[in-house]
């Protein structure tokens, strides 16, 4: 037995061990999430999970079957991707109303996250059905754990930005005043016309996450006008699959030296205003300065406002 066939044989005995003893309901739909790339990156659950189940749906069976065997598995798999979404979800109710367990897995990753599977779970969840989430690899967080720049506001996934045309132009302006982390995916075929658009936003810094998890990762954070130039400076650097984190634009409270001096957003006083339908002043602008991450102060005048003009 090779070293890595031993090594999974260990793991299924652990998956067993630590897992075995939980409850795995019959006529369940299992959303697992599979590696981004390291094969090691697979819960002792999802490993279980996926020696119990009766069918794994998945977005590539192809991919999915050597996955399964590197893992020691063999199950039936069943094909369910972006163009048979709608018709394969059919099938797979129909299992589950059979008694069967049926794990869904994507090609990398966490299933209906910029992955096929939102429509099969909300499908499944319309005809009264459980669903059981897996949670485990996610480039998403995996980037953002290493850019260091989620701020109180949080962040946003935004995925793949529109291929082309007005719906992209509008889609980059809007990160021009991004107060939040912003979260991307893009293909390498396009890589070097995103960093291109990206460049409008000058010394804004951004992490690019090449490659997550395989054996040629780069994380690289640089700002917003390097990018194309870090691209060309090597052929390797356009190769693999991308996550890029935009980090948030940041006002500093000494920019600002009275309300009037200021510009908010029309995002942000669209949240304060209807906050403060609902909510005293301090506590709605406490809320609008966790959200927008503009300065508490500023916030505060621009509220007393709002309430004067009510």
């Amino acid at each position: 037995m090779s070293i890595i066939a031993s090594a999974y044989t260990e793991a299924q005995e652990a998956a067993s061990a630590v897992a075995g003893h939980q409850h795995y309901p019959e006529g369940t739909l299992y959303v697992v999430a599979t590696p981004i790339g390291n094969l090691a990156d697979i819960s002792l659950r999802a490993l279980y999970l996926l020696g119990l189940v009766d069918t794994v749906a998945c977005e590539d069976t192809r991919h999915t079957g050597q996955l399964l065997h590197a893992y020691g598995l063999h199950k039936p798999l069943m094909a369910l991707h972006e163009h048979n979404e709608s018709e394969a979800a059919q099938n797979v109710i129909a299992k589950l109303l059979a008694g069967e367990r049926v794990a869904y897995v994507s090609d990398a990753g966490t299933p209906a996250v910029s992955d096929p599977g939102s429509r099969l779970v909300a499908t499944v969840a319309e005809a009264g059905l459980r669903i059981m989430p897996l949670p485990g690899a996610s480039s998403v967080t995996t980037l953002l754990s290493a850019a260091g720049c989620v701020n109180t506001a949080g962040f946003v996934f935004a995925g793949f930005l529109p291929p082309k045309g007005a719906d992209r132009a509008a889609a980059i302006k809007e990160l021009e005043g991004a107060l939040q982390a912003v979260v991307l995916f893009e293909a390498p075929h396009r890589i070097e016309a995103i960093f291109k658009e990206l460049a409008v936003l000058g010394g804004r810094r951004v992490t690019v996450g090449r490659e997550l998890t395989k054996q040629f990762e780069s994380i690289m954070t640089m700002t917003a006008s390097e990018l194309p130039a870090w691209l060309a400076s090597k052929t390797d650097n356009g190769r693999g699959e991308f996550a890029l984190v935009i980090h948030p634009q940041t006002i500093p409270d000494k920019a600002f030296t009275s309300a009037a001096d200021a510009i908010i957003s029309t995002t942000a006083m669209a949240l304060l205003a209807r906050l403060l339908q609902d909510l005293p002043l301090k506590t709605a602008v406490q809320v609008a300065m966790d959200v927008s991450g503009l300065p508490k102060n500023l916030l505060y005048d621009q509220a007393l406002k709002l309430k004067g003009n009510s």
